[in-house]
């Protein structure tokens, strides 16, 4: 099952999985990425700077997440 997650503009692939709760710490979070445990758009992703885009496909943890980027535009 796939969930939507909205974002704020300009998370990266690290700090997404620290937010949502996959990783405790940044540095669990950078294990995970480099360990090939993380998947963006069905490909194995291993930088952790990798900055999120609109529509983005994040699998980690037996999660499937869509990134929806939070719009500020009034």
């Amino acid at each position: 099952m796939q969930t939507d997650v909205i974002v704020p503009a300009g998370i990266r692939l690290g700090q997404f999985l620290k937010w949502i709760g996959i990783a405790s710490t940044g540095g669990g979070s950078k294990l995970l990425i480099q360990s090939g445990a993380v998947q963006v758009n069905g490909r194995t992703e291993t930088r952790r700077g990798r900055l999120l885009q609109n529509g983005d496909v994040i699998c980690a943890a037996g999660r499937r997440m869509k990134i929806i980027i939070e719009n500020m535009e009034g």
